[in-house]
């Protein structure tokens, strides 16, 4: 099999929502995303499924394979000899995947978060420069779509926190910031008495997720009918989690959020009627080429 088909069975395996998505990209750009999907997927469990002890070295091994990749070496895994070629011709820069990574060291040093400042940094490392990847995969030739594309990333990984603080607990990680959440060591179960601590931190960080969902809308009409539906799909999807959190009570001891197969075709229905709304698109300025966006003040600010 080669890179692009284990790419795609990757992205089917590991994201429902992401994969439903990536249906509605056109054919080469869906592949292109597959591409890049399956390194983050790759990179994530790396990290993720590997002992405390072990992580520096994964995460050394995934510097150097990045490094490799854009010094354009020849590749013997399938996954990276297809993110190279997708690298160099879409022209995406090595920064991007390097900040990636240095989101990725902050989890290896098991860091946290004091302020809501320091966790968008964060958010924008591992999340945000995912978005300003997929701007280049796209073929976006407009600067303005970087800084949108970057709030989208930053948004889904909020809510992404949000779903998962009880599980990520679990894996002795905090992400809530010590300003809502206050001092906390994590070990084991959720404890119960920290639960409306937790439920007021986790309506703070959806609230601040909205707002940069609502940024990120403003860069969609600088796409390709077909790319905006897709990544107004995938918003849409992302932001209901955010919903049934909400109604939930954003209690992390509700049980896991989740956005059922049903409700996700009618936000594709939805990302549909909204989209053609909108025509006609903006043009994509194929003339410009697209500057490497750097945290803070190129990205967050909204």
């Amino acid at each position: 099999m080669n890179g692009v088909a284990l790419s795609r069975a990757v992205l089917a395996q590991n994201s429902k929502s992401f994969a439903l998505a990536a249906r509605l990209l056109p054919p080469g750009v869906a592949d292109d995303a597959a591409v890049v999907y399956a390194f983050c997927r790759r990179a994530d469990d790396c990290i993720d499924l590997a002992r405390p002890a072990v992580r520096p070295l994964a995460l050394a091994m995934l510097r150097a394979e990045v490094a490799s990749v854009w010094s354009g070496a020849p590749q013997d895994l399938p996954q990276l000899a297809a993110l190279q070629e997708v690298a160099q011709r879409r022209a995406i820069p090595r920064d991007y995947f390097d900040e990636l990574l240095d989101g990725m060291e902050m989890d290896v040093r098991g860091e946290s978060y004091s302020s809501l400042a320091d966790l968008l940094l964060y958010c924008h490392r591992v999340a945000g420069t995912v978005g300003l990847v997929m701007c280049h995969v796209m073929g976006v030739r407009d600067p303005r779509a970087l800084k949108r594309a970057a709030h989208l990333g930053i948004a889904m990984q909020l809510t992404n926190i949000c779903r998962d603080v009880a599980e990520d607990w679990e894996n002795a990680r905090v992400y809530l910031p010590r300003a809502l959440f206050g001092e906390a060591v994590a070990a084991g179960p959720f404890p119960a008495a920290l639960r409306e601590r937790a439920r007021s931190s986790v309506r703070a960080l959806l609230d601040e997720a909205e707002r940069y969902y609502a940024s990120s809308d403003l860069g969609l009409a600088l796409l390709g009918w077909r790319c905006a539906l897709a990544v107004r799909t995938a918003r849409f999807v992302y932001a209901a989690i955010g919903r049934r959190l909400e109604a939930l009570g954003c209690d992390v001891l509700a049980g896991r959020a989740v956005v059922p197969l049903w409700r996700k075709l009618l936000l594709a229905g939805r990302a549909l009627v909204v989209g053609l709304r909108e025509l006609p698109f903006g043009s994509r300025s194929p003339g410009v080429k697209l500057s490497v966006l750097r945290f803070p003040d190129d990205v967050l600010p909204l």
